[in-house]
């Protein structure tokens, strides 16, 4: 599987790494080793020794230094460089790779690529998950096994929820509603506008009546490294979009493997803000459409194609798909010239 380097991906939720701790993860078919210094700056190390590929994360770190559970050998973790061989004299072969980090939107985000080129300014903005109050923000992690660009897929085509999540998000308005598709740069935009029909059920019991009408918006930016930001929001037919309620959601999916994908997600919103017990709700609602029906079906739909990419096995494409296999274009094209620069070099 060939990837885009040269972006920032999400590696963990901050909190999965408090301070003096560490982190195993394999990122892009990359083992990682994330840890904390003393003063609670992130590093982050190519998880094996270069001496005989041990996993470096079943050593111990001390200060910003990692040694090797194996032999003993010590690496700077900000450099990669060995700073001590109890052996005797350190080669230059003796160094591991140095990734970039930074911390960022609650999250730990990760450059796997040119680190000149790594410029924060490039990292999704989702300050929304710094200014959401306590009790209307909630976050999860779950593993899937699916190709990263499944799970993409799943969530600029919102079209499945009217079927896979009919008792939260369905009642066919998605279904009924022609999205609108455009390519902005290296991102993808898809935006839904459902006029004239009740909301769907897990805005109902916010409107006045429950049968009233509305008007409901739904929009996701899709980025290429695999970070989505949705938002979505409704009001009484014809009112105004800031009259209404509104939420703002991150999908975010990382490759693990060519089949295996970190999937971290986020949810706030402007209504019932202090509400703690309803907050604990929505939490675990989406934990439950997330683990408990997307997850299953995306992975079984991976068990179908097997290692093959979906376009590859020509699919029979709808109109809905439109978002979609732009956004795998352009992933596919942006790898391609990644790849042509690199066997420039």
């Amino acid at each position: 599987m060939r990837w885009l380097l040269n972006c920032w991906y999400v590696a963990a939720w901050a909190d999965e790494l408090p301070s003096d701790a560490r982190l195993a993860r394999t990122l892009l078919e990359r083992p990682v080793l994330l840890f904390r210094d003393p003063g609670g700056q992130v590093h982050a190390l190519a998880d094996r020794c270069p001496h005989r590929l041990a996993p470096l994360s079943r050593g111990k770190v001390e200060d910003r230094v990692v040694h090797c559970g194996y032999h003993g050998l010590a690496f700077d973790g900000a450099t990669g460089k060995c700073v001590h061989n109890p052996h005797g004299p350190i080669p230059s072969s003796l160094a591991v790779e140095a990734y970039r980090v930074t911390e960022r939107h609650k999250l730990l985000w990760i450059w796997m690529g040119n680190r000149e080129r790594a410029e924060e300014s490039a990292i999704p903005d989702l300050s929304f998950a710094d200014t959401a109050p306590v009790h209307a923000f909630s976050k999860g992690y779950m593993r899937a096994a699916a190709d990263h660009r499944l799970l993409e897929d799943n969530i600029l085509d919102l079209t499945h929820g009217d079927y896979l999540h009919a008792n939260t998000l369905g009642g066919g308005s998605f279904t009924r509603t022609r999205a609108n598709v455009e390519e902005r740069g290296n991102t993808v935009f898809v935006q839904w506008l459902a006029k004239n029909e009740q909301a769907i059920p897990i805005f109902r019991s916010e409107m006045p009546d429950l049968d009233m009408l509305t008007d409901m918006i739904t929009d996701v930016l899709w980025h290429p490294s695999g970070v989505m930001l949705l938002n979505g929001a409704v009001t009484p037919a014809g009112a105004p979009r800031e009259n209404g309620i509104a939420t703002s959601n991150a999908h975010i999916m990382t490759p693990e493997t060519a089949t295996t994908t970190h999937y971290f997600y986020c949810n706030s919103r402007n209504y019932r803000t202090a509400d703690a017990d309803y907050n604990a709700a929505v939490a675990a609602g989406l934990r439950l459409a997330f683990e408990t029906e997307d997850k299953p079906m995306i992975e079984a739909q991976q068990s179908r194609i097997r290692g093959a990419d979906l376009l590859d096995s020509r699919p029979a494409l709808l109109p809905m798909d439109l978002a979609a296999v732009r956004a795998r274009r352009i992933y596919r094209r942006l790898v391609e010239a990644e790849q042509a620069e690199f066997s420039r070099l």
